[in-house]
């Protein structure tokens, strides 16, 4: 079941993710590189170096669950990750749910990805 909310951690994976990786490989990098366990109830986000695609790896009772989203226009916004020293940076659900929905997004990106919406209106 869908358990993602504003009581969970989240972190975002700070280098561009080859979306062809699943469960294991992913779980791989939170071990590997973020140095973390990915059993322990955080959400584990990745984007592709096209911010095309994001996936969220979460722990869940009963297993590992992958939630991802490929964009038909337009990239996702990702935070200022310059000053980033670590592998991963995290975000709030706020941040999250803006992220995936668009919202952030530059107004060029935003109108790429929107222009479709409008479209389907008329």
């Amino acid at each position: 079941m869908f358990s993602l909310g504003d009581s969970n951690r989240y972190l975002l994976f700070s280098e561009p993710t080859d979306m062809r990786k699943s469960f294991h490989t992913l779980s791989g990098l939170v071990t590997n590189i973020m140095g973390t366990n990915p059993h322990n109830g955080d959400v584990f986000i990745f984007i592709n170096k096209h911010r095309n695609r994001i996936k969220l790896l979460h722990w869940e009772p009963g297993g590992m669950v992958i939630y991802s989203k490929m964009l038909e226009r337009g990239t996702f916004a990702l935070p200022d990750l310059s000053s980033v020293t670590s592998s991963s940076y995290i975000m709030q659900w706020r941040d999250l749910v803006l992220l995936v929905e668009g919202i952030m997004e530059k107004a060029d990106s935003r109108q790429n990805r929107l222009m479709h919406l409008r479209n389907m209106q008329l």
